[in-house]
């Protein structure tokens, strides 16, 4: 590799607008560095990128070696698809460039962007892009792997917002995907990863938003089933607005938290209405009395203070490791498996993420993006976080475990964005019967699987290969 490294080295330096850092040069080691600490690896070439031009010669050089190459936009990857080892990583962290169009209420953003840059430019005029949680978010992994978040219940999926992607394709060409101009490709894309080439720009619908009710609180002991048992009878018939969630976890050792409660095992609640907010108070009111509640909060936040709270929870360096799932239900013995496990945690930061979507998302039909059914609306996320690495096999074991108990309860399917880096089982389980429709569009547009660190997808003439290879 480091032959081909060398070579594509030599090539792009003549005309590179960015820069091409090496092992050893300054600022290498902290353009390696991404936010999963357990993820430490060393390309043998960084190119940062300043512009489309940048791109399109990176991927032709790296593509005529087969040079293995990692597109890095936020380094938010939990799988670590965001850098390599001995390959090339083309970061796009200099683009991140956001134009806004308030009467149509659209927005075009470049494929560097985090989220807190789309949020700063679409929150001057009062409107909102539905993506995630944490600002420093890259957005196009988020989007292309379909995109979860605050607003996903009220205005759908990050993807489901897309009209428009602009990307540099295996062969170094550009492309435009629409509904009316490559819909294969922009069917796709919209949940189907980063297996087709590096978005250069995305246009998108945005909403009106300016504020919203947040409202959190903590149910401990038999108040925890009993919270759960009420949530999951409510959530189907509750307006769009309301997003109610649960972190099952330790309580953490915070000023915010009564001294009694620290380190318990609880279950902790954020109950969010985007609207206005005195329309708002019943519903909060409601979700937080459903259990005796502790530490119950209710502010109104901007919207720039509402994706920026998670923050802190996530910084970049821990250690991470997930499994996730969907649920048609979350019956009793689901619910036992997660309070009992509660007992055995080994972290203080680790917890399991319940959510329920539905909504705007639930009313896209299965065959409308490659993300694909929504039918299943209860997510589970075991999310694991740590600092230790001495810690990994203990942590590690933790989260395969619990997943292993929730398993049978759960329906096909995985979000791709949750899955961690020894998962490839899992790939074809993401897209079941949309599989073959992605792998033909794959073999349209990246047949030598150039773009392969992904949930990769393979294109049709490596997927007959390897079913040829099967024993029969």
């Amino acid at each position: 590799m480091t032959l081909a490294v060398d070579e594509v080295y030599s090539v792009l330096r003549r005309d590179f607008k960015g820069d091409l850092l090496r092992p050893g040069a300054d600022g290498y080691l902290r353009a390696r560095t991404v936010w999963n600490g357990m993820v430490a690896r060393n390309p043998g070439l960084i190119a940062i990128i300043d512009g489309v031009s940048d791109i399109q010669a990176a991927v032709q050089a790296a593509a005529e070696v087969n040079l293995l190459t990692a597109i890095r936009c936020g380094g938010h990857s939990l799988a670590g698809f965001s850098t390599c080892e001995g390959g090339m990583v083309i970061d796009l962290s200099r683009m991140r460039s956001v134009s806004v169009d308030e009467k149509k209420r659209r927005a075009r953003f470049a494929g560097g962007c985090l989220l807190g840059n789309i949020d700063q430019a679409t929150q001057k005029v009062g409107l909102v892009y539905p993506a995630g949680v944490v600002s420093q978010t890259g957005v196009s992994g988020l989007v292309l792997g379909g995109g979860f978040g605050w607003l996903t219940r009220l205005y759908g999926m990050s993807c489901d917002n897309v009209e428009g992607f602009t990307l540099v394709v295996a062969d170094g060409s550009m492309v435009h995907a629409s509904a009316t101009e490559n819909p294969d490709l922009f069917w796709a894309l919209r949940g189907g990863g980063g297996n087709f080439g590096v978005v250069t720009e995305f246009e998108v619908k945005l909403h009106p938003l300016r504020s919203v009710l947040f409202g959190t609180g903590m149910c401990l002991g038999d108040d925890i089933p009993r919270v759960l048992h009420y949530w999951r009878g409510f959530m189907p018939g509750a307006a769009d607005n309301l997003k109610w969630s649960f972190s099952l976890r330790l309580a953490p050792d915070g000023e915010s938290v009564p001294s009694y409660v620290r380190g318990r095992q609880v279950a902790s609640e954020s109950v969010l209405w985007i609207g206005d907010p005195d329309e708002a108070r019943p519903h909060v009111d409601h979700a937080l009395s459903a259990c005796n509640a502790t530490a119950i909060t209710k502010n109104v936040f901007s919207f720039l203070d509402l994706q920026t709270m998670a923050d802190w929870e996530f910084p970049a360096g821990r250690r991470y490791y997930t499994k996730s799932g969907y649920l048609k239900s979350l019956n009793d013995e689901s619910i036992q498996h997660i309070i009992e496990s509660l007992s055995t945690i080994p972290s203080p930061l680790t917890q399991v993420e319940l959510s329920y979507q539905g909504g705007a998302a639930a009313r896209v039909g299965a065959a409308e993006t490659a993300f694909g059914d929504r039918s299943s609306p209860f997510i589970v996320n075991i999310l694991g976080n740590w600092s230790d690495p001495a810690d990994d096999a203990e942590n590690i074991s933790w989260v395969r475990n619990l997943f292993a108990k929730l398993r049978p309860s759960m329906t096909p399917g995985v979000y791709v964005n949750f899955m961690s880096g020894d998962e490839d089982d899992r790939t074809a389980e993401a897209y079941r019967e949309r599989w073959d429709r992605l792998v033909g569009v794959k073999a349209d547009y990246d047949p030598d699987n150039f773009f392969r660190l992904n949930q990769n997808i393979p294109p049709q003439k490596r997927a007959d290969k390897a079913a040829e290879t099967q024993p029969r």
